[in-house]
C-alpha cells in the first residue's frame, strides 16, 4: 500500500460521509423483538471521543495496521487500550470532560458468536442511539441510521465470526437538517443509551404483527401480519385464555384477518392484557396485549365508548443521574407520581421515549401521547429531512403499534405555519393513518397573538388540536389566553399540551414574585380555572413534570435547568403547584 492510500482519505476527502450514507438502514430493517430469545451485547464498551470523525476518514474500523509487504504502520487508534463506559448510557453522565460533549463518539468491543441452527439469521438490534449511529462488524460498513430515539436492526449474518469485533461510531451533533433541528430546548445527550442486543431468527421469519380492535367497534379483533420476505403459507394466531386459534393466510409476505371476540376490554381503570402468540414455521412472537378502541365523536374523546377527560402533564426522558438513560424503577416511580395526582395521561415530550414506558403503562393504566421530534423550524423545503421524520415515525409506531396505553401519534411541535411546513406534517399526518388506523392523530399547534386566535391550518388534518400557551409567563396578560379561546371556532376536541411558568424548588415569596413556588402556584389556579369556562378543552398536559437539563436556561433561578416542574430535577420534593394539579384533577370528570 502506497503511502497516499493511507493517508489520503484521511487528509484530503471532503466528502467522506458520503460512502456512509449510502446504506442506510430504516424502518424496512426493523425487527420486531417481542417474545424473541435475545442476547444482551449490553456492558462495558472501550470509548474515545472522535471530534475529527478521523475513523471515518481514516476507516479505522478496518484495522490496517501493517502494510501489503507485512510491515507495521502508525496508526492512531488502540481499540482495546481506551478506557469503557457502560452501554447503555448518556456519555455525558459518564465523565465530567463529556458533559457538553456533542461530537463523535467510539465504541469498541468483542463478542463470541456460535451458530444454533444451520439456517439462522442473526441481526444487530438497537433500541436507542443519539443522534446518528455508524455500525462496522469486523472491519466492514453494516449500516449508518439516523434518529436517536427509534429503533433499528441490521442483519450480520454473513459478518459473523467465532470471534467478533463490534465498532459504533455515534455521531450526537446538532444539525439544522437533522430531526430534531440543531437548536432545542432540552439537553443533547450523546451515546448508545439504550439497550444492543444480538436476535437469531430462522430462515423464514416474522418481522412485525399488530393486533387490535377493529376501529369502532368492542367484539371485533384483526390480526396483520408481515414476513421478511414475500412468501406464501399459513401462520397462526392465539390467544389462549381466551381458546383463540385463528389462522392467517400468507400472500408475498402479508397477513390480514378479523374475527369476533369476547374480551374484556383495556382501560386506565381496568387494564387487562391478554398473551398473544403468532407462529409461521420455526418461528414465534408474543406479546402482552390490552384491546381497546379510541376515537373522536365531535368534541368528545371517546375511549371505548365512553367519554373522557385527559388528565395529564407533559415528561422529559431526563433524570438527574442516569440523563436520557432510564430503568423500570424510574418509569414506575413516574406513573406513580402521575396517580399521586390523579392523572390518567403523560405527554412523552419531544420525542420517542424507550419501549419499556409503554409497556409499563400498559400494565399499570395510563394512557400516552407519543411524539417525534419534529421541533420548532425543521427544515421543512429539505426532502432528507422529511425522509428522516417520515422514518422515525415509521419506527415508532411499528414499535408500539400494539401497545395499548399509546393513544395519540403527535407529528410535531410549535412549528410556524407555513406552505413548507403545512405539506411536510400533513404528509406526516398522512402516513401515521396510513400505517395505523386504530389511533389519533395530533400536533401541538401555535396561536395567532395578533388576531388572539387559534387558525393553524394543520388543525384541519388533525383529529385532536394541541395547543401550546403560556399566558401568565412569556405572555403577561393572561385576560387574551381566555380570548383565544372564544375567538377561535373549535370543531374538534381540544388538549393544552404546554402551559405553566417557572419556579425554584424551595424559592417562596409573594404570588407576584416570579420564579417562586406561589407565582406558578397562582398562575396555575388562573389556568385551571379558566379552562372550566371551555368545554372543547378534553385534556390538559401543563408543561412539565420535573424539571430538566436545558442548557438555554441560565438565569440565576435555572442554572442549565428547565424549572417549570410541578416536581424538582431530583423527582423528589413537590412545588406548590403539584398540589393545585392534584386538586383539579381530582374533582374533574
Amino acid at each position: 500500500m502506497a503511502k497516499a492510500d493511507i493517508f489520503d482519505h484521511d487528509i484530503h476527502t471532503v466528502d467522506y460521509r458520503s460512502e456512509y450514507e449510502a446504506l442506510r438502514i430504516d424502518s424496512g430493517t426493523l425487527l420486531g423483538i417481542e417474545g424473541r430469545q435475545v442476547e444482551s451485547l449490553n456492558g462495558p464498551y472501550h470509548f474515545t471521543v472522535d471530534p475529527y470523525e478521523t475513523c471515518l476518514r481514516a476507516h479505522w474500523f478496518q484495522e490496517r495496521t501493517v502494510s501489503e509487504d507485512g510491515r507495521p504502520l502508525p496508526v492512531d487508534f488502540d481499540f482495546d487500550a481506551w478506557p469503557v463506559v457502560p452501554v447503555p448510557s448518556s456519555w455525558n453522565t459518564e465523565r465530567d470532560d463529556l458533559y457538553y460533549y456533542e461530537g463523535l463518539g467510539l465504541y469498541a468491543r468483542t463478542f463470541s458468536y456460535l451458530p444454533e441452527n444451520e439456517d439462522e439469521r442473526v441481526f444487530l438490534h438497537f433500541e436507542g442511539s443519539a443522534y446518528r449511529t455508524y455500525v462496522f462488524l469486523n472491519g466492514e460498513h453494516r449500516g449508518m441510521h439516523d434518529g436517536g430515539s427509534t429503533p433499528f436492526s441490521v442483519e450480520v449474518t454473513d459478518a459473523l465470526k467465532r470471534e467478533n469485533r463490534l465498532i459504533i461510531a455515534v455521531d450526537a451533533s446538532r444539525s439544522p437538517n437533522r430531526v430534531p433541528m440543531d437548536n432545542t430546548d432540552w439537553f443533547n445527550y450523546g451515546g448508545i443509551y439504550r439497550d444492543v442486543m444480538l436476535v437469531r431468527t430462522p430462515k423464514n421469519f416474522i418481522k412485525s404483527f399488530q393486533s387490535q380492535f377493529v376501529p369502532g367497534t368492542l367484539e371485533k379483533v384483526f390480526a396483520s401480519l408481515t414476513m421478511d420476505a414475500p412468501i406464501d403459507g399459513t401462520a397462526v394466531y392465539m390467544i389462549e385464555e381466551l381458546g383463540v386459534e385463528q389462522e392467517i393466510p400468507i400472500k408475498q409476505g402479508k397477513g390480514y384477518v378479523t374475527f369476533p371476540v369476547d374480551l374484556v376490554p383495556w382501560s386506565p381503570e381496568k387494564p387487562k392484557l391478554y398473551t398473544v402468540k403468532v407462529r409461521y414455521g420455526e418461528d414465534q412472537l408474543i406479546d402482552s396485549i390490552g384491546f381497546r378502541d379510541i376515537r373522536v365523536d365531535g368534541l368528545k374523546i371517546l375511549l371505548n365508548n365512553q367519554e373522557i377527560f385527559l388528565k395529564g402533564v407533559s415528561v422529559h426522558e431526563d433524570h438527574i443521574t442516569l440523563g436520557k438513560t432510564t430503568n423500570e424503577d424510574v418509569i414506575r416511580a413516574t406513573i406513580a407520581d402521575l396517580k399521586e395526582m390523579h392523572g390518567n395521561f403523560l405527554r412523552l415530550a419531544h420525542y420517542p421515549h424507550t419501549r419499556l414506558f409503554a409497556r409499563i403503562a400498559d400494565e399499570l393504566g395510563v394512557l400516552l401521547w407519543e411524539e417525534i421530534p419534529v421541533y420548532w423550524a425543521i427544515n421543512f423545503s429539505n426532502r432528507e429531512t422529511y425522509a428522516d421524520a417520515e422514518n422515525q415515525l415509521s419506527e415508532l409506531i411499528l414499535r408500539d403499534y400494539n401497545r395499548a396505553s399509546v393513544i395519540i401519534w403527535s407529528v410535531g411541535n410549535e412549528n410556524p405555519d407555513t406552505d413548507e411546513r403545512l405539506s411536510f406534517m400533513t404528509s406526516l399526518v398522512q402516513k401515521a393513518r396510513e400505517t395505523d388506523a386504530t389511533r389519533l392523530v395530533s400536533a401541538a399547534c401555535m396561536v395567532n397573538k395578533t388576531k388572539l386566535k387559534l387558525e393553524d391550518r394543520l388543525m384541519h388534518q388533525l383529529d385532536i388540536i394541541g395547543n401550546n400557551e403560556y399566558y401568565g409567563w412569556y405572555e403577561p396578560n393572561f385576560s387574551d389566553f381566555l380570548a383565544i379561546l372564544n375567538n377561535t371556532d373549535i370543531m374538534k376536541p381540544f388538549i393544552i399540551t404546554e402551559f405553566g411558568g417557572g419556579a425554584r424548588a424551595g424559592y417562596h415569596g409573594t404570588k407576584d414574585t416570579m420564579w417562586s413556588e406561589e407565582f406558578q402556584e397562582a398562575l396555575y389556579e388562573k389556568q385551571f380555572a379558566t379552562l372550566e369556562k371551555t368545554p372543547y378543552v378534553r385534556g390538559t398536559t401543563p408543561w412539565i413534570f420535573y424539571d430538566f437539563r436545558a442548557v438555554r436556561r441560565l438565569n440565576r433561578y435555572q442554572e442549565g435547568f428547565n424549572r417549570k416542574g410541578l416536581i424538582d430535577s431530583d423527582r423528589k420534593r413537590r412545588k406548590l403547584a403539584y398540589y393545585v394539579t392534584q386538586r383539579y384533577y381530582k374533582n374533574k370528570m
